[in-house]
């Protein structure tokens, strides 16, 4: 089992930044890799940026250049640094953690934080 903290979540205006930091504990190791969702109103939920534990980060086309994902293997914790926040950005941001196990992956997921964008 793993155990997600998320925090950094808020209301922003538009061009304003936040950052999201989600810790890990718990079963964490075999981690293949860590990232962020988000889910709008009325929305499916969709990826926002993942990063492996070997291999390329992954943005979604919308968030490119304005949202960084970094990790502190140390500390367990990955990070989401939003900048250029615009309207559409409000959604509920979740961290998510797939693990290895045997030939597959199993997802845990935080409780998610509210990420809302003023216009």
């Amino acid at each position: 089992q793993v155990q997600l903290v998320e925090s950094g979540g808020g209301l922003v205006q538009a061009g304003g930044s936040l950052r999201l930091s989600c810790a890990a504990s718990g079963t964490i190791f075999s981690i293949a890799a860590m990232g962020w969702y988000r889910q709008a109103p009325g929305k499916q939920r969709e990826l926002v940026a993942s990063i492996p534990s070997s291999g390329r980060k992954i943005y979604a086309d919308s968030v490119k250049g304005r949202f960084t994902i970094s990790r502190d293997n140390a500390k367990n914790t990955v990070y989401l640094q939003m900048n250029s926040l615009k309207p559409e950005d409000t959604a509920v941001y979740y961290c998510n953690v797939q693990r290895k196990v045997g030939t597959g992956t199993v997802a845990s997921w935080g409780q998610g934080t509210q990420v809302t964008v003023s216009s």
